[in-house]
């Protein structure tokens, strides 16, 4: 098993620094951001920029992780693959093959997403548009050698009353999408805060898991009490602003690490521990990003079984 981060969480360094930074802190490989690039339609975090990404850019870009004894353990493009609009979904399904193509150059087995949802469907309308838009991605991405991994996280910020807006954030979702072709990106912070144990749930589901994101939930119960499950509703400062729970680096919340990566191990995964850092204590400046990084290290490191 070796352990990364997605790159994310330094928006604004470019995969250079990264890769130096993350090379000396003692990482193992990174989970690449490639969003498009600022100025293009639904920018976001982009370390890899996949359009007109060729073999000489693959070169480049392994030659400079192979300086840092870093690998890729995924290309990460985190969109609504199933969004209202048909011009906006057209966008990410495009995107999102230039990804499955970058990641084939690169000799990158994975490239993580999302199912998404269409937020004026009903959640069965939404299984059946999937059942038809979704499996070209599934199949581009096969012959090219690639697996399209699935985050379960629910996404209730892009649904206007904070409902899912990702329809891969159960089990029994999950058994569904495997069904498409797709594998799972198991991330653990999302299941504690829906009453999920996340252990029981993967269990099962090991051999389906080619990727795993490790982030932590600190809960505060007592908030729930005031909010309900569905979080606060006056006053929110954005739309993951719930109140009673928050995201953290592992080890500042409360997941059993420990039985997470032993479940794992035992299951036989030998992939990429992937961190993503959301955390609001350690983060503002990529100072303080860092540290967050490196106590997550000190927190997981000492479970992985060589």
């Amino acid at each position: 098993m070796k352990l990364g981060f997605i790159t994310s969480c330094f928006p604004d360094e470019d995969l250079a620094w990264i890769a130096g930074w993350a090379g000396q802190a003692g990482f193992d490989a990174l989970e690449i951001a490639a969003w498009p690039a600022r100025g293009r339609p639904g920018h976001g975090p982009s370390h890899l920029d996949v359009v007109g990404f060729d073999a000489r850019a693959a070169d480049a870009t392994t030659s400079l992780l192979d300086g840092h004894r870093l690998s890729i353990s995924a290309i990460g493009y985190y969109e609504n693959n199933l969004a209202s609009d048909p011009v906006r979904r057209a966008q990410i399904h495009e995107h999102l093959r230039r990804c499955i193509d970058a990641a084939a150059l690169l000799r990158c087995p994975l490239v993580g997403t999302f199912i998404g949802r269409d937020v004026t469907l009903s959640v069965s309308d939404n299984l059946a548009l999937a059942e038809t838009l979704l499996p070209p991605l599934v199949d581009h991405a096969g012959e090219r050698g690639v697996r399209l991994v699935i985050e379960n996280c629910p996404m209730e910020g892009w649904h206007p009353d904070g409902y899912p807006g990702n329809l891969a954030y159960s089990p029994e979702l999950w058994e569904w999408m495997f069904s498409l072709g797709f594998f799972l990106n198991f991330d653990p912070s999302h299941l504690v805060w829906l009453g999920i144990d996340p252990v029981v749930a993967l269990r099962p589901y090991v051999d389906r898991v080619l990727h795993a994101q490790a982030k932590d939930t600190q809960l505060d119960l007592s908030a729930r009490d005031r909010y309900g499950f569905y979080g606060r509703t006056i006053g929110r400062s954005g739309p993951w602003d719930v109140g009673w729970w928050r995201y953290r680096v592992p080890g500042r919340g409360d997941i059993d690490w420990r039985a997470i990566l032993d479940t794992l191990q035992e299951g036989g995964f030998d992939g990429t521990l992937s961190v993503e850092h959301e955390d609001p204590v350690w983060g503002g400046t990529v100072e303080r990003v860092q540290r967050g990084l490196e106590i997550a290290g000190r927190t997981l490191r000492p479970l992985m079984v060589p």
